[in-house]
């Protein structure tokens, strides 16, 4: 184990080593204890892996500056909305795992010299996601569109998977050309690997077009929208909200924590549920009905049952130190048990939060066919009629 402990240090190392100043400031290591194992968290990682299955990458790169108060709110409203859009998606009838990354540029807090820094890798741990775009602040700054373009394109892990579905989505307010950084060429450098850039402008259209926002996501052969960023979000409360907040409670009630920061990732897990609430209703149902996507929501870095889901023999290798109180002392045939009645009620749970969603969708659908069109301009709605778009495109299907 030691000289397993060592190899990872050394490797860890090692990659330090053949970061720039710059980049190694950016790059957030955590370390920490799971299964006897020491691993890496939250970190960059310069090479693309190759997934026998498809994903669904998504980096959504944010401005900061002092002026981009209303495109964080509302990426807070929708962060969910925007998860859910993306777990609709099958290929050849397989729905595909999803990943988030969250970036943030254009802020004078940020210690680089192109003001970006990588807020997420791309990830499945979504609690992780919505922790840190909740923390977000703004200030005054440069926004290089080219620059936070090509780390993103560089420096997050996409897979290289020629069917995985890869997203880049910036928006700001400011000129799409300023730094010393060409966008055209860090546009260039994200299509080798098969990255579409869409870009939303917070302004009006045609200012929009004449910044290079629209030639952007022309040659990122992605979509080009504007929105108003300091628009209210429309919330619209359903029949279903009250029972689909009632499923969450006893959803959280299957998780099972372990290891050394169990605890900590469980109380994340609650604290992201009351994030979502302070948005709004719909923000807090849209995050329920998330949490019921497996291909979505997993997190067997903490969760018992995940991780026996994924690993079948963890449960025999976990030691009790690991284990949460109400499991110490027992037997490995008592905790499989525990581990097996929360999984068909977790099951159980998301599969009636599934049925309430559709229902709770197509009261909304009818609602906003009521209240016309213009009650779609945000962050969100942006998103998700490109991504549907692009999916088309791409071979995948709702």
């Amino acid at each position: 184990m030691a000289i397993k402990t060592l190899t990872l240090v050394i490797s860890a190392a090692a990659l330090l080593s053949m970061q720039t100043p710059s980049e190694a400031v950016r790059i957030e290591r955590n370390y920490s204890r799971n299964s006897g194992n020491m691993i890496l968290e939250n970190e960059s990682t310069q090479t693309s892996t190759t997934s026998k299955e498809n994903k669904i990458q998504v980096a959504l790169l944010l401005d900061t500056s002092n002026s981009m108060d209303g495109l964080i709110d509302q990426a807070k409203s929708r962060l969910w909305n925007i998860v859910n859009t993306l777990t609709t998606l099958k290929y050849n009838g397989k729905s595909p795992q999803i990943e988030i990354s969250l970036y943030e540029y254009g802020n004078d807090g940020i210690h680089d010299e192109h003001y970006i820094r990588q807020v997420t890798p791309l990830t499945q741990d979504l609690d992780l996601v919505s922790e840190k775009l909740f923390a977000l602040r703004t200030n005054g700054g440069s926004e290089y569109c080219g620059a936070v373009i090509r780390d993103t394109s560089q420096n997050l892990n996409w897979d290289s998977n020629d069917k995985s579905m890869k997203l880049i989505y910036i928006a700001g307010n400011e000129p799409f050309d300023q730094g010393k950084i060409s966008y055209k060429e860090a546009i260039s450098g994200a299509k080798g690997k098969k990255i579409y850039i869409n870009t939303i402008f917070c302004g009006e259209r045609n200012e929009g077009i004449q910044t290079f926002w629209q030639n952007g996501a022309t040659l990122g052969e992605g979509k080009y929208f504007n929105i108003d960023s300091d628009r209210k979000v429309i919330s619209i409360e359903t029949p279903y909200d009250i029972r689909i907040s009632e499923c969450n409670e006893k959803l959280n009630d299957t998780y099972i924590y372990y290891g050394n920061r169990g605890y900590e990732y469980k109380s994340k897990q609650v604290a992201q549920d009351k994030n979502a609430g302070i948005q709004s209703v719909s923000s807090a149902v849209e995050r329920t009905v998330a949490k019921a996507k497996k291909n979505a929501y997993k997190n067997e870095h903490w969760d018992l049952v995940d991780k026996a889901e994924k690993d079948a023999g963890f449960i025999s290798s976990v030691t009790e130190e690991e284990l949460p109180a109400e499991l110490k002392g027992k037997s490995r045939e008592e905790i499989k048990k525990m581990i097996a009645i929360k999984s068909a009620e977790r099951e159980k749970i998301q599969k009636e939060i599934e049925e309430l969603s559709k229902k709770r969708q197509d009261y909304i659908d009818k609602e906003m066919k009521k209240r016309g069109s213009q009650d779609s301009d945000d962050l969100g709605k942006a998103i998700e009629r490109s991504v549907l778009e692009l999916a088309k495109r791409s071979g995948y299907n709702v």
